[in-house]
């Protein structure tokens, strides 16, 4: 952990040059992740947090880009993600059966939304947590009902906001006359000879982002995990039928399966509508208690991380 990581120079072109710099570290592989989680965790493996750190850099980018309409250097807040990140590693226990990007994602907002916070005058760290919801959603909601105008909002608006957000409509007006004076979110950046744009094209890849191909992995190995935790409630008999009926690329007809286990087709039916039901059951359970716990890491990364 203790090794450099990639740094924003100052000056014209110093962003694009780091989110070039750190799309050259390549991503890992579910298992080579969990391997690496491990040697860290039970070895202390300082190389190992490294990979860890700066496979998830494109992810401390991604989200931070989504913080940049507060008047704060971007740099600055892509440093505070990373500090996120890295205490994400040094907490995660690959043996729940998260992947890192999931779990690290809520530790990289909480470090930058308290850094913002710490920065911000208006805004001090004393506020009720319905403030702080404003602060970092409103925004959100003026882009979502078309508030776009700059100045005041319009008294439907107002009342509109403070509705969807659980705050008083004087709340919402002293909010939006304070953000008022931010930068553009459209602020130019020239990059490169000839070139020139707006912050937020800078993190555009062409390809899939590191961000979504993760959780699409994660995703798929959860389903996968699930489904098969799901068929030990299973016996043979219905595992067999379960797997032959549902999930084979060519599935055997009723006729061959009432001949394989010598009972009627109407009986192979009953047990694989009965074996679904258990399957769907059990995995239905799973996710309840996945739920539970990504809300449990979620409460643990944003108190730890206002600590």
């Amino acid at each position: 952990m203790a090794q450099t990581l990639p740094s924003i120079a100052s000056g014209e072109g110093g962003l694009t040059r780091y989110l070039e710099e750190i799309r050259r570290f390549p991503m890992l592989q579910p298992e080579e992740e969990y391997m690496l989680a491990k040697r860290y965790s039970e070895h202390d493996d300082t190389q190992a947090a490294h990979r860890l750190v700066t496979s998830h850099l494109r992810l401390v980018a991604k989200i931070a880009m989504g913080y940049r309409g507060y008047g704060l250097p971007i740099g600055e807040v892509i440093s505070e993600g990373n500090v996120g990140l890295m205490q994400a590693v040094k907490k995660f226990e690959p043996e729940r059966g998260f992947r890192l990007a999931t779990y690290a994602m809520w530790w990289i907002k909480a470090s930058i939304q308290e850094y913002i916070l710490r920065s911000w005058s208006l805004v001090k760290m004393g506020t009720t947590a319905n403030q702080k919801r404003l602060f970092f959603n409103l925004r959100k909601v003026k882009s979502k009902i078309q508030a776009l105008d700059d100045g005041d909002l319009k008294p439907d608006q107002v009342a509109e906001i403070a509705t969807r957000l659980n705050v008083s409509e004087e709340e919402v007006v002293s909010m939006n006359r304070r953000l008022s004076g931010d930068a553009s979110l459209n602020a130019p950046i020239r990059a490169t000879e000839g070139e020139s744009g707006e912050w937020q094209d800078w993190l555009v890849d062409q390809s899939e982002s590191q961000e979504d191909i993760l959780v699409e992995q994660d995703e798929l190995e959860t389903r996968r995990r699930m489904l098969g935790d799901a068929m030990t409630v299973l016996n043979d008999r219905e595992k067999r039928i379960f797997q032959a009926r549902r999930l084979s690329e060519d599935p055997l007809t009723l006729e061959e399966l009432s001949s394989e286990f010598d009972i009627s087709r109407e009986r192979v039916r009953q047990i694989e509508v009965r074996a679904f039901e258990k399957v769907q059951e059990a995995v239905q359970n799973s996710a309840r208690e996945q739920a539970v716990a990504a809300r449990e890491l979620a409460a643990e990364a944003h108190r730890q991380a206002g600590a």
